[in-house]
């Protein structure tokens, strides 16, 4: 099996392989055994308490019901499901359309308090205008060849934004100038995106810093995640996106958020940033 390009996946699936392989053993019973008892291959078991396979819920049922641990089952197969989420593939999680992906996030916005957001590439979604995301979630649609629902897509991306002025929420975010560069969009929908920033500034909720092109470094730019709480991190990569729980993970990428905060810029030097990227709009 390819490794995940975060080892929360693998750790969490080699952890469920191991729960496996302890109940077999507490069991008395051999892989072999195992898999004979549920008409398996005879070398499926093995796969599966050495994590090459993972396990499918009716794997788990009859692994548990084989070796008289059927009061496991429930919690293995949630654990094997949170293992299987940590990495999902846009793909899969865009199949029938944008929107229901936009809406999904909903719940985990509502209960987070404190939001780190950092983004090299584009607009935060929070951040963004109509006519940007529009704009995006086009280009996405038609890269991905989704179910066109761009316009349901970009009201619940508006709508879910609601939480930057309701409920007791903070949010620091970071950006690299070159997302007030990149174009996305015509010269006025940047303009009005880039104007959109401005004004968020003000709020009280929010802190907004920018990576200025001639920070002296001792952080490079890095891929877009965000960090819930300190519960959960997501990563976005091209392909899918990747979500980290383990510790040790989340404190890395606050570390890194850290070190990207000190050499941002904020109030009236990120407002000169964003104000002259206006004015090359032409």
């Amino acid at each position: 099996m390819v490794r995940s390009p975060s080892s929360s996946v693998q750790d969490a699936r080699e952890a469920l392989a191991a729960r496996l392989r302890e109940i077999r053993l507490d069991a008395g019973l051999t892989a072999r055994e195992v898999a004979l008892q549920a008409g398996w291959h005879p070398s499926k078991a093995s796969r599966l308490e050495n994590a090459v396979t993972p396990p499918s819920d009716a794997d788990i049922r009859a692994w548990c019901g084989i070796c008289g641990a059927d009061d496991l089952a429930p919690d293995l197969i949630a654990a094997s499901r949170s293992a299987e989420s940590m990495y999902v593939e846009w793909r899969r999680l865009q199949r029938t359309g944008l929107r229901r992906l936009q809406e999904s996030y909903v719940p985990l916005f509502e209960r987070t308090r404190n939001f780190r957001i950092y983004c090299s590439n584009v607009v935060p979604g929070l951040l963004q205008t109509p006519a940007y995301a529009t704009a995006l979630l086009s280009e996405i649609t038609d890269f991905r060849q989704s179910p066109n629902d761009v316009a349901e897509a970009v009201a619940a991306r508006i709508d879910r934004a609601r939480v930057l002025r309701q409920g007791d929420h903070r949010f620091a975010i970071l950006v690299e100038e070159a997302v007030l560069r990149y174009r996305m969009g015509d010269a006025a929908v940047m303009a009005g995106q880039l104007g959109h920033l401005l004004s968020i500034m003000s709020l009280p909720a929010v802190s907004l810093g920018v990576v200025p092109f001639e920070a002296s470094r001792h952080m490079w730019p890095l891929e877009t995640f965000s960090i819930y709480d300190s519960e959960q991190a997501q990563v976005e990569l091209l392909t899918a996106a990747v979500n980290v729980t383990a510790p040790s993970e989340i404190g890395q990428y606050a570390k890194a958020f850290d070190r990207l905060s000190e050499i941002a810029v904020y109030g009236g030097a990120a407002r000169a940033l964003i104000t002259d990227a206006i004015g090359t709009l032409g």
